[in-house]
């Protein structure tokens, strides 16, 4: 899952450009995890760590630490953090220029999410990523579903349970095989890690001591029959994104 932090001292600048970012993840069926920050001291001391977020967007005039020298900072760590500043100013280019940044977006109202879309269209084909979609008929009725949407499918009773994630937790029901769906979903990231459990490894975690350990704070069981091929696959697809 992809992780997006919005640094700015004004909670209204926080909650609008966050806004713009969930209605652009239903839109185009990305998903990723936004977290907020009244300051760039906050965010470099974030319990989740700064170089484990894929874009910033950073507000320049910020108390106690400004963008520019979160922007440095973040550098210092890692070279591969999207940066986006959004800013009243436009007399930075030159320090921007220095830390890499991806985009300076104005704090306009009237253009700002135009803007935020295609900062974000822009750093998504910078890094290769197309969602993929499949339409199913579940119980529930046909629907078309990103993949990225699927936790894990899990086989119970004949059936099998979409655990799905985006803005809350839910569950869809099919009535097929987990074989036929694994085939289905060759080459698409997801691992078959037990009889009964299909993973989407974007959200696995690690694999250690007979279990993938999952985003969420979700164990799933992985037998013993299955745990080296598991972990030679998870090793695999972590050395590819």
């Amino acid at each position: 899952m992809f992780r997006i932090a919005i640094c700015d001292d004004e909670k209204y600048f926080q909650e609008y450009i966050q806004g713009i970012l969930m209605d652009y993840q239903k839109e185009k069926g990305i998903l990723y995890e936004i977290n907020a920050f009244g300051s760039g001291k906050a965010f470099l001391e974030s319990e989740i760590g700064a170089i484990h977020y894929k874009i910033v967007f950073l507000d320049i005039r910020m108390d106690e630490l400004d963008g520019i020298l979160t922007a440095q900072k973040i550098r210092k760590r890692s070279r591969d953090i999207f940066i986006v500043f959004v800013t009243a100013f436009v007399n930075y280019s030159l320090e921007g220029y220095k830390v890499d940044a991806v985009r300076f977006i104005l704090k306009d109202n009237e253009t700002l999410p135009a803007a935020i879309y295609e900062c974000m269209d822009a750093i998504f084909e910078k890094i290769n990523y197309n969602a993929v979609w499949k339409e199913f008929s579940f119980t529930e009725g046909r629907k078309k579903i990103c993949l990225d949407q699927i936790f894990y499918i899990e086989s119970r009773l004949h059936k099998l349970v979409f655990h799905m994630i985006g803005d809350d937790f839910w569950e869809c029901t099919l009535y097929d095989t987990l074989n036929k769906i694994e085939k289905e979903f060759a080459e698409t990231g997801f691992l078959r890690i037990h009889q009964s459990y299909l993973v989407n490894m974007k959200y696995v975690v690690a694999i250690q001591r007979h279990h993938a350990l999952m985003d969420f704070n979700t164990i799933l069981e992985i037998p013993k029959s299955r745990y080296k091929y598991a972990k030679e696959m998870f090793c695999a697809y972590k050395g590819e994104i």
